[in-house]
């Protein structure tokens, strides 16, 4: 999987490319605590280009809400294909994650 990473005024964008699995869940797990660590606290995750979501994956976007709101963070999701909504809906997250259609949407919220 491929993360890009750019500042937008105070909001850390993040865009994965590819599968968030058990092969690439740690990896980003580790980039998403170091980031927090360093004091980023409001996340957009856009998943534009996200072609799979797994459990572990799953997993890893529990953690780092859970931690963000530790530090009174905020994370939000944008972007999301027809397929990995339903896996959201399945999952129950979107009843307490943020997910908007656009980039733009998720800026304006946060």
């Amino acid at each position: 999987m491929e993360v890009t990473q750019k500042q937008q005024n105070d909001i850390t964008i993040l865009g994965l490319k590819g599968r968030l699995d058990s092969n690439t869940s740690d990896d980003f797990e580790k980039t998403l605590l170091g980031l927090i660590q360093t004091g980023e606290t409001r996340l957009v995750l856009d998943f534009e280009e996200l072609d799979y979501i797994s459990s572990a994956g799953l997993r890893v976007l529990l953690k780092t809400a859970k931690e963000l709101k530790r530090v009174n963070g905020q994370l939000s999701f944008c972007s999301l294909k027809e397929y990995i909504r339903e896996i959201f809906e399945l999952s129950g997250f979107v009843s307490f994650f943020p997910i908007h259609p656009n980039l733009e949407e998720s800026l304006k919220a946060l």
